[in-house]
């Protein structure tokens, strides 16, 4: 065999892990990278936006309310003299933060509840399953509206009401992956030299179903975050002084037409947060496919 023969067998493409290739796709995907960029931006200006402004977000000043957005007061002024820059960026260290929260529930229970109901199967999985429809079929907010009713309603009570039923799609998500991955040749394998269904669950099942799992991670925060706006909408939220951006749009609904910087901060945030999110998800999804494989 000639030495051009011997080149030309030379693979040329750089060997990539499966995570790698995985970025490199979604990297050359422009408008989920640019959700990813917003999502990053946003999260730098919900740790230190409110520390930027000589403001506070709770102090009332009713020498200077209802202020348009000026070199002072960059967002303008509520109602009650409150700075709304301020303001904003505590309602997104709050969105962010029950958002997050509940994609943990997702990870903790979730894949852990849909692990073992895929992988033990027969009569565990048909019960668990069962039990997991009976929580689905009561409405997700009804059950935070009540606990918020019967507890006091604050961050932390909120985050309780999404644990309670938030975790579902995620578990029947990992569970149908689950029942797929358990009879690969890796894990027959794994099982036949004596590891436990504990490790084999752990080590081998649920991380090559991290794909979906990360997906839906990315499309549970702008769920999470969207009812946490809507409750707070309600005044069943956090309560004042605490800003939320659905407790700001309720305080700014009667006047919009009049100070309509009050809801359009708060509105645009919200909304350009929950469209990141899902385009960032659905870029990860087609990343993660291994039918997108070039």
């Amino acid at each position: 065999m000639s030495q051009d023969d011997k080149n030309s067998e030379i693979i040329q493409r750089e060997s990539l892990s499966a995570w790698r290739d995985a970025w490199e796709r979604l990297r050359e995907n422009k408008l989920a990278m640019s959700g990813l960029t917003i999502l990053v931006l946003l999260i730098i200006m919900a740790i230190f936006g409110p520390l930027m402004s000589k403001y506070d977000y709770f102090t009332n000043n009713l020498d200077a309310t209802n202020l348009a957005p000026s070199g002072d007061h960059w967002f303008g002024t509520d109602d009650l003299g409150r700075d709304m820059w301020a303001r904003t960026w505590m309602g997104a260290r709050i969105s962010l933060i029950v958002g997050f929260s509940a994609a943990l529930s997702d990870l903790i229970f979730g894949v852990l509840y849909g692990g073992i109901m895929g992988y033990v199967g027969g009569r565990v999985d048909e019960f668990m399953n069962k039990f997991s429809e009976i929580l689905y079929s009561i409405p997700y907010l009804l059950v935070c509206i009540l606990l918020l009713v019967v507890m006091e309603p604050s961050l932390l009570t909120i985050i309780i009401a999404m644990a309670i039923t938030g975790w579902i799609n995620m578990a029947w998500i990992v569970r149908g992956q689950t029942m797929g991955l358990k009879n690969q040749e890796y894990v027959l394998a794994s099982r036949s030299m004596g590891a436990g269904a504990g490790r084999i669950l752990l080590r081998h099942v649920i991380p090559n179903a991290m794909g979906p799992i990360i997906v839906t991670l990315t499309l549970t925060v702008p769920s999470a975050i969207f009812a946490e706006a809507f409750l707070s909408f309600l005044g069943l939220g956090v309560q004042v002084p605490v800003a939320s951006w659905g407790s700001m749009i309720s305080d700014a609904l009667s006047s919009w037409m009049i100070y309509p910087w009050r809801m359009f901060f708060p509105a645009i945030l919200i909304s350009l947060t929950m469209l990141s999110f899902n385009v960032l998800g659905d870029g990860l999804r087609d990343a993660l496919d291994p039918k997108m494989k070039k």
